[in-house]
């Protein structure tokens, strides 16, 4: 990244270590907190420079029953300490959920991963931290919203303008597509669906010469949706050959298949 121009990026959307063992096939996810943010601090440092004044980073942390409070404590050290980002919007990624209705159904969707534990409940969401310069970032609430479930509100309401469109709100419930074979699938322990990084891409605002940068590419989730949204610009890092193969294997296989519904 560091030979890459300041100011040059307008979106950011990436995913790290989360530094709670999690079994990469290169990288060991396993080092003291401090040093941990203290990295974290080195490459966001990197991204601050490289961001445009009205860009926005989003940040996507999980974390551990056992070390709840390790994606606070790096969020306090990016917010805290120079080059300061502002914490402009918290989203959470829901992955599973039950709902229970007035009609008295209880409803279950998502992918649930169960945990072997006495003490701790299932973790079902991740945080999407939005960072950016300012704090004053204008976002495209609508254009990344939902349709109104009671359409009475559209006339009630004034601000709708008459659009059937409502604001998501921070509670973004994305399910893993079901896959067969993780090998082959999905070859990398810790992804975000497709949708989450177009949700973010989306709810930003996107023009012919958006640029977007992904330092923790992984087998490429960010530059799929890149490449699905058509977006001018994408720069992604990684440093495991095995998950950079599967990127290209995985845009490539896009690619086709787009070229294939044309015909």
């Amino acid at each position: 990244m560091r030979a890459m121009p300041d100011k040059s990026v307008d979106l950011v959307v990436t995913s790290p270590p989360y530094n709670i063992g999690i079994n990469y096939a290169t990288y060991k996810d396993t080092s003291k907190r401090s040093e941990f943010i203290r990295w974290c601090h080195e490459w966001a440092t990197e991204v601050h420079r490289l961001l445009k004044p009205g860009g926005s980073f989003f940040l996507n942390l999980g974390a551990a029953p056992k070390n709840p409070l390790l994606p606070h404590q790096l969020l306090l050290a990016l917010t805290e300490e120079s080059p300061a980002f502002i914490l402009q919007n918290t989203f959470h990624w829901i992955k599973s959920i039950t709902i229970n209705t007035r009609k008295g159904e209880e409803i279950s969707a998502g992918h649930f991963k169960p945990i072997n534990s006495k003490r701790f409940v299932n973790d079902c969401h991740e945080y999407i931290f939005h960072l950016t310069k300012s704090g004053d970032v204008p976002l495209q609430r609508r254009e990344a919203g939902v349709t109104y479930a009671d359409k009475s509100n559209i006339k009630r309401w004034a601000h709708t303008d008459g659009n059937d469109k409502r604001c998501r709100g921070n509670t973004w419930f994305m399910p893993y597509d079901t896959i067969m074979s993780r090998d082959k699938d999905r070859p990398h322990p810790a992804t975000f669906p497709v949708d989450l990084v177009k949700q973010c891409l989306t709810i930003h605002g996107v023009t012919g010469s958006t640029h977007l940068l992904d330092p923790f590419l992984g087998i490429g989730t960010s530059a799929l949706a890149a490449q699905q949204m058509k977006l001018a610009h994408f720069t992604g890092f990684e440093i495991d050959d095995g998950y950079l193969a599967a990127a290209r294997e995985r845009l490539e296989a896009d690619l086709e298949n787009t070229s294939s519904q044309l015909i």
